[in-house]
């Protein structure tokens, strides 16, 4: 089995709208100034486990000064951004920022998101590598985090243990209170937003469930200007992407989603509580 080492992507886009849903200029959650740190350092330094390739960045240009100010500072000197032309949602983000080059097509990448408090992370790193071996060309991992509540403000899944596996058999999205107790009772998890999979199989499932996306955003990456560490996505194609998430566009048609549980500390900050 090929074990060279995980490629974090990162995911660097979100403007964090539903913190402030009526000003036209906010601040992003993951550069906010929390006293000397910010989410975005902490991701950084969750990915500096030996496990771990040096980083891609999937972002825009309005981040690019905070993200070299926080690379710098964490000691990152190798370091690709992908830089996305418009937003047009996680799928294209994550497809575009894996056609690049520098990925080998047998590497395991994980996709982290920028914005996330994470804790226990020497328990989430060790899942990680426990999990590298059972990747293939065309399976997708997610994390799970076991909910410490019945939230409404995240979405859920289910499983079933299959083969040393936990099958994903449904997705809920944000259910009500009620409906979020009885599906915990049914050993339902927190869908994290975190993805673990091989670059060929995020490659067959775009193939497969989203080609004509497939098509414009290679031909992007491939028309894209390269400069100082940063690849400019040709704006004309990738403007031809459909505005998709990568859970609709991808986890909820795929027939091969296995869970990685998770009972550590988590959360996507998505409200003010």
């Amino acid at each position: 089995k090929n074990l060279m080492k995980i490629r974090p992507v990162i995911l660097c886009g979100g403007s964090g709208s539903r913190l402030w849903p009526n000003q036209n200029h906010h601040q992003p959650k993951q550069f906010i100034d929390f006293g000397n740190w910010n989410l975005f350092g902490r991701t950084l330094e969750r990915i500096k486990s030996p496990i771990f390739d040096y980083p891609i960045i999937s972002t825009n240009k309005n981040y690019i000064t905070d993200i070299k100010k926080n690379l710098k500072l964490k000691g990152f000197n190798k370091y690709k951004i992908v830089l996305e032309p418009a937003k047009r949602n996680t799928s294209s983000a994550i497809l575009s920022s894996v056609l690049i080059k520098e990925i080998p097509e047998n590497q395991s990448l994980i996709f982290l998101t920028s914005d996330h408090i994470i804790g226990k992370t020497n328990i989430f790193n060790k899942s990680i590598k426990h999990y590298q071996k059972y990747l293939t060309d065309k399976n997708i991992f997610i994390f799970g985090v076991k909910p410490s509540n019945p939230s409404s403000e995240f979405g859920y899944f289910l499983s079933k243990r299959v083969n040393n596996k936990n099958k994903v058999i449904k997705f809920i999205e944000k259910p009500n209170i009620e409906k979020a107790k009885k599906i915990i009772k049914n050993n339902a998890y927190w869908n994290s937003g975190m993805f673990f999979l091989t670059k060929k199989s995020v490659i067959n499932n775009f193939k497969k469930y989203q080609n004509k996306n497939f098509k414009h955003c290679l031909n992007s990456v491939i028309k894209s200007k390269f400069k100082n560490n940063i690849y400019y996505l040709n704006k004309k194609d990738f403007l031809k992407c459909t505005s998709i998430s990568f859970d609709y566009a991808i986890l909820e048609k795929s027939k091969d989603i296995n869970a990685i549980k998770l009972n550590i500390p988590w959360s996507d900050l998505g409200s003010w509580k």
